[in-house]
């Protein structure tokens, strides 16, 4: 479980790094004039659970190793996911949401 959450904030963390490397590296036109930015909601970032969908395979692959070990919620969630029909990557969310709530 420890392994997974480490993954999950290390991916928002890199994407954090490069989203503000890119948005620090704009220079702005009229800085004097500028008014200071208001601090950015958290509501516009993507869930951790969408962040999911982006995984790679490998990446996926351990997640399932780590949460198989709880072999009651694993199978419960399993389930779930057939039962609501969903596949690929879409399970993907589904199942960490299932698995880490």
């Amino acid at each position: 479980m420890n392994f997974i959450r480490i993954i999950v904030a290390a991916g928002i963390a890199l994407w954090g790094i490069m989203f503000y490397g890119a948005a620090g590296a704009q220079t702005p036109t009229n800085s004097a004039k500028t008014a200071p930015a208001a601090p950015s909601s958290d509501s516009s970032k993507p869930s951790a659970a969408a962040e999911v969908e982006k995984w790679t395979t490998k990446q996926w692959d351990a997640a399932k190793t780590e949460w198989a070990k709880d072999k009651k919620k694993w199978a419960d969630c399993q389930k779930q996911v057939k039962d609501r029909g969903l596949e690929g990557r879409k399970s993907w969310s589904f199942l960490y949401k299932c698995m880490t709530e």
